[in-house]
């Protein structure tokens, strides 16, 4: 199966509509693509890391990323639950009619596919390995790459107005950031996990303009050599929901969709 291939079949946009009313939260506002665009995305990076895994995992293994039967299914774990805390998995069945391999049936419970004589359920995806790599540890230095958030015209461009228009921006960051590492020290939970480029890094509230409303999410990768975190770039909030709600549904105050 070709990289997400499946996710351009024609009435997939009615799939993940369906898949929102049995696992059921806010996927965010409807666009011109898709009706619930945060669970499109979830889905789509879902299976991406699953290729990811099963292309670099050892041949006798890789039965706990994708069930596959030869002409006759083709199974991956969601990573998701309906309502009544029953895993879901995406179902497919061979193509008889055109080139792609799998034809994608449905999003279906583990009930469902027993019920199909179906006894193969592999995992849901794994993001890391080391518990510690979800927690912001607050005695690290905190170091950001000021160049590429105000020098990269795109990033520059997230901060809001009064703040990127500012004479001493630099240091009404450096504030934020202070503000910032004492709420995490109150609550730590407040540092949220996002996957990228295969590993974990913490998303963390940025409050430029608002003391109670995060302006941006700032993303940072820990350096445990040097006991830091680099701060590499901001993200506007509703991105920063979309990348961490790959591991998990965000469990904090301030990134909600």
């Amino acid at each position: 199966m070709k990289l997400f291939n499946f996710a351009y079949c024609k009435d997939f946009r009615n799939k993940i509509d369906y898949l929102a009313t049995i696992c059921v939260e806010d996927w965010g506002k409807p666009n011109e693509y898709t009706t619930h665009p945060i669970l499109h995305n979830y889905i789509k990076h879902t299976f991406s890391k699953l290729y990811y895994d099963y292309e670099n995992t050892p041949q006798e293994e890789r039965s706990k990323i994708f069930a596959v039967q030869e002409d006759k299914y083709f199974i991956f774990n969601t990573g998701l639950y309906d309502e009544h805390w029953q895993k879901v998995y995406a179902y497919f069945t061979p193509n008889r009619y055109f080139n792609q391999q799998w034809y994608y049936e449905a999003f279906i419970t583990e009930y469902a596919l027993r019920n199909l004589g179906i006894n193969e359920f592999p995992q849901r995806a794994n993001y890391f390995s080391d518990m510690k790599e979800l927690i912001f540890d607050i005695n690290y230095d905190l170091i950001l790459q000021y160049d590429h958030i105000f020098g990269d015209e795109n990033n520059n461009q997230r901060i809001p107005e009064a703040i990127r228009n500012h004479f001493n921006k630099q240091a009404l960051f450096d504030g934020a950031i202070l503000n910032t590492k004492k709420r995490i020290d109150a609550n730590y939970k407040l540092a949220l996990p996002q996957y990228y480029d295969n590993k974990i890094q913490l998303l963390l509230p940025l409050y430029l303009t608002n003391p109670s409303t995060p302006d941006l999410a700032l993303v940072v990768t820990r350096d445990d050599a040097n006991k830091c975190y680099l701060g590499h770039t901001c993200l506007p909030i509703i991105w920063a929901y979309n990348n961490a709600r790959l591991i998990a549904k965000p469990d904090s105050e301030w990134l909600v969709p």
